[in-house]
């Protein structure tokens, strides 16, 4: 992969693979009956499986593999028929067994990719592989003076590790894969994507090199839980590589952790421990699962199954709607985006001036309150609304930003908190006045009292002056208080003046 040199840092060319790790939305864990969810108190979810108590077996979550399965499916990749499952050995005080149960040499999930767009430039990750296993325990450090708790309620919790090739070549390419990453899980509705409470995590591998070099020697920034973290911490990484190599030193592969605090908030990373190769964890095939056989008619009963995907849907907007490439992509960035998007199309017939307020004005105020469109103070009909009252001329576009400002407010103080009707449009725009004049006769009238007032710009738009144009509209404009149609004021007096 060649890097333009304007994506050069001091010189270096950054490589990035970013290793993810889904927790699988089943009820239960991936090889016991214990519940997975969130919020319980400490080891009130650890049966005798996830303690690993001795006489108790392992037995697959049917769920989990077909979620591993419909992930597969989206991404382009060959769900592999037979896989295994190896126990990957090292010793932590969370991990009761003194092994993880995972997938080495022959994963569920092999190939795929990634799609996505900064700006107008598309960009594609290739995957290595998904595959499935059971997480740790927690340990906790906080609640115990000089000593560390350990609550095993997420011991075999169900997750899919997907690793992506290192394609990525700055942090914001990273942020972007992971973004699209996590809308396209929670959009297949296999994992809950809620990264407060580590139902998606980020591991990014990230190295230095001149340009034409071999890869850099990589350091592993582990467990980022957002993605503003994510693309902070491996700018905090390359530049920490960079000094290190131009005072003479050389990386040494480690395991880091990010702090966003440190540095007056610029934040650090800091190495916490060496990293291991695969031959350090002495993986081996685990003797208590049998391999993992998938038929073909089970692939393609998930095939079936499948919602819709993203790409699929906004290629349709771009045939169906005439949406531009950007404006489809953007709508269809999850389930209820769309969702949205098609309620209020099929309400107005203006799927461009939809997408236009849905990018615009909604996704700015959706964005400044960190509200999901689905939480929305006004709805799908409110915005059909707007559309169809500027496009018969009741109201300017200005005008309809005033309504909307009223509507979002007056929806956030609904109790409980509920979409405004798009029966109040009108009504809003007759209690702010925001009405344009719809008389012709009237503003015939009013026109010509412009003209007769500001006669001098009337003889110097005739004598070839256009601005003065413009001044005669700004005085029609101020003489109606606003409420006639831009164009039809234009319009209207370029018949009067001939």
């Amino acid at each position: 992969m060649n890097t333009p040199a304007s994506q050069l840092i001091r010189g270096y060319e950054v490589v990035i693979g970013l290793e993810t790790h889904a927790q699988l939305s089943t009820a239960s864990k991936i090889f016991s009956g214990s519940s997975t969810q969130f919020g319980a108190a400490p080891n009130t979810q650890a049966s005798p499986v996830d303690l690993a108590l001795p006489g108790t077996l392992p037995v697959m979550n049917r769920g989990a593999v077909e979620r591993a399965i419909q992930f597969g499916l989206a991404v382009g990749a060959k769900v592999a028929q037979h896989s295994i499952f190896a126990r990957k050995n090292y010793f932590y005080p969370d991990l009761p067994k003194g092994y993880q149960i995972s997938q080495y040499e022959t994963p569920v999930v092999q190939g795929g990719a990634i799609e996505f767009f900064i700006g107008n430039t598309a960009h594609k990750v290739r995957l290595t592989r998904a595959h499935l296993e059971e997480d740790a325990g927690k340990s906790l450090h906080e609640d115990y003076a000089g000593q560390t708790g350990i609550d095993l309620n997420r011991a075999g919790t169900p997750l899919l590790e997907i690793v992506s090739e290192p394609d990525m070549r700055s942090s914001a390419e990273a942020a972007e894969y992971a973004k699209t990453l996590h809308a396209l899980v929670v959009w297949l509705g296999i994992c809950d994507g809620n990264m407060q409470e580590g139902s998606f995590r980020c591991d990014a591998n990230v190295s230095v090199r001149k340009p034409g070099m071999p890869y850099g020697t990589r350091r592993e920034i582990k467990n980022l839980n957002s993605f503003k973290f994510l693309q902070q911490a491996i700018d905090c990484e390359i530049q920490w590589q960079i000094d290190l190599i131009e005072d003479g030193g050389e990386v040494q592969q480690a395991t880091v952790l990010f702090n966003p605090t440190a540095n007056g908030g610029r934040g650090e990373t800091r190495a916490m421990r060496t990293k291991e190769d695969a031959h350090d964890y002495r993986y081996f095939p685990d003797p208590d699962l049998p391999p993992l056989v998938i038929s073909a008619d089970w692939i393609e009963q998930v095939r079936t199954a499948m919602p819709e995907l993203p790409q699929a849907m906004a290629t349709r907007f771009q045939r169906d709607y005439g949406l531009p490439a950007y404006d489809a992509l953007a709508v269809t960035q999850s389930k209820a985006h769309a969702a949205f998007f098609e309620a209020a199309t099929a309400l107005c017939k203006a799927p461009k001036l939809v997408a236009n307020w849905m990018m615009g004005e909604l996704a700015r105020r959706l964005n400044a309150e960190s509200l999901p469109i689905d939480a929305s103070p006004v709805s799908a009909a409110v915005i059909a609304q707007l559309v169809t009252r500027i496009g018969d001329g009741t109201i300017s576009n200005n005008g309809g930003k005033q309504v909307l400002e009223q509507l979002w407010a007056a929806g956030q103080l609904c109790e409980p908190p509920q979409p405004v009707d798009a029966s109040f449009v009108d009504k809003a725009i007759d209690d702010l006045g925001l009405r344009q004049l719809s008389d012709t006769g009237e503003l015939d009238q009013l026109l010509d009292d412009v003209l007769a007032a500001n006669t001098k710009s009337v003889e110097e738009y005739r004598a070839g002056k256009e601005k003065a144009f413009n001044a005669l509209v700004g005085q029609a404009m101020k003489a109606t208080k606003g409420k006639a149609n831009p164009a039809q004021v234009t319009e209207l007096l370029k018949k009067k003046l001939g």
